[in-house]
């Protein structure tokens, strides 16, 4: 596979997202962003998958990060 250019464009794009990401599986962890009341948010089996759900965000954002860095 052919090498790309470095893009400066890419690059603001690439580390938007992986801010994001991690912002939004940290409110998730903790708490501060949840699931709407009708799909369960309200009660703890809700509170307990958007917690796991933002864990889960927050660790492949990290390791797809590691791997992109790793595979330039």
């Amino acid at each position: 596979m052919a090498r790309k250019k470095f893009n400066l464009l890419n690059l603001v794009a690439w580390l938007t997202g992986i801010v994001v990401s991690l912002v939004v599986g940290t409110a998730m962890t903790d708490g501060t962003l949840s699931l709407p009341g009708w799909l369960g948010g309200n009660n703890p089996v809700g509170l307990l998958v958007t917690m796991v759900v933002g864990w889960v965000v927050v660790i492949t954002t990290l390791v797809s990060a590691a791997l992109a860095v790793l595979q330039r």
